[in-house]
């Protein structure tokens, strides 16, 4: 039986968004080739240590930290809270359920101010804050702007081994369902929640954990996104590009945080899935979507890991607009009545143009033969 989180006395923190994750990689000048080059991520700042990146919709100073170390880890999942107070209620929350926590009042990264960091009961890294130092939104900077842009973060993923335990200590601290997996008895393998009006801002995802799954940017339309795919071709690293609910890309094949291509400004309305057959993965071990970037080895890229045991399968109808699909044709699953077939009639002839104007002369004239031409 699951051991659920307690649910503490104090009040849970008002959270608005996923604002940012901080990740350790082992090679800072592959990882920028990455998501710089490639992805097309824009620099709010870098040294030889950090490099701090946003998308190009965003003000706040980063969305995305590469910090440099011997190895390859997410150091945080962070989000924006409502006001400072609620930082104070992040802290109190935390230090209620005995989990470890840290505050710094100067940040812990360029950028962010007062921020508190726990390691939650799941035993993933979280970081709450509010103040920030805003930066330029590049929405008019078209001399950026390219095909394949980048406009939001949108959402984290997170591999938990006890999903409805996540789900429960996740809905406590004030996120709400969207879409949810469960088998015929009633068991979550994965959920979806959110606190910003998107599908989500993070989900669980069942399998051997804590590990980050991936985080994901949202795109203004798909074409970008085959844009980029597109791109990773011409560069021979379309190895890197797995395709399921929604295709993921990463740095390196193996060993790398990966990035969800899905522009989900088309996914405005929640999903609901039906239970999914378990089924036996062809070739375990050999995702993409791994908890690190650049350069290290992570168990869920490890050979012989096997994923969680379902398959996703959905019973939603999705427009042509909602997803890039691969050799595969959409139909409509509205078929019109016919119509009865109006008895023809025979054609008339024009009628004369008759139209009357007011000459210069102040006299009338037809189109047809005008007296004043």
């Amino acid at each position: 039986m699951t051991d659920f989180v307690p649910t503490p006395s104090v009040a849970a923190p008002d959270i608005v968004r996923c604002a940012y994750m901080e990740i350790v990689v082992t090679d800072l000048a592959r990882s920028r080739a990455f998501y710089v080059d490639v992805l097309g991520l824009h620099v709010t700042e870098e040294d030889e240590n950090n490099i701090y990146l946003r998308s190009l919709e965003e003000f706040i100073h980063h969305n995305l930290v590469l910090r440099k170390g011997p190895i390859a880890a997410v150091a945080a999942f962070a989000y924006r809270v409502k006001s400072p107070a609620e930082v104070d209620a992040a802290e109190a929350y935390y230090k209620e359920l005995g989990c470890r926590t840290e505050r710094r009042t100067e940040g812990f990264t360029k950028g962010i101010g007062d921020s508190v960091r726990v390691e939650d009961p799941l035993g993933f890294p979280y970081e709450f804050f509010y103040n920030v130092e805003h930066v330029e939104r590049l929405t008019q900077r078209y001399d950026l702007y390219s095909a394949g842009e980048l406009v939001r973060l949108d959402h984290f993923n997170q591999v938990t081994p006890d999903v409805p335990k996540g789900r429960k200590y996740l809905e406590d601290l004030g996120f709400r369902v969207s879409e949810d997996i469960q088998d015929s008895d009633g068991v979550t393998y994965a959920v979806w929640m959110h606190r910003k009006q998107t599908v989500h801002d993070t989900a669980l995802t069942g399998g051997n954990g804590p590990r980050m799954h991936h985080i994901a940017f949202a795109t203004h339309e798909k074409h970008n996104i085959i844009q980029i795919c597109d791109k990773m071709g011409a560069l021979r690293i379309s190895d890197r590009i797995e395709r399921g609910p929604a295709g993921t890309v990463s740095p390196t094949r193996s060993t790398s945080t990966s990035w969800t291509p899905t522009a989900t400004a088309s996914r405005s309305t929640p999903r609901t899935t039906t239970p999914a057959t378990p089924t036996t993965p062809s070739s375990p071990g050999t995702s993409t979507t791994t908890s690190a970037a650049t350069g290290g080895a992570t168990p869920w890229s490890r050979p012989g890991t096997p994923r969680p045991p379902w398959s996703w399968t959905s019973t939603a109808t999705r427009s042509p607009s909602s997803c890039v699909r691969k050799r595969a044709k959409w139909r409509s699953p509205w078929v019109p009545t016919a119509s009865p077939t109006p008895a023809k009639q025979k054609e008339k002839a024009p009628a004369p143009l008759n139209r009357k104007r007011a000459s210069s002369s102040g006299r009338s004239c037809s189109h047809a033969g005008c007296e004043d031409d």
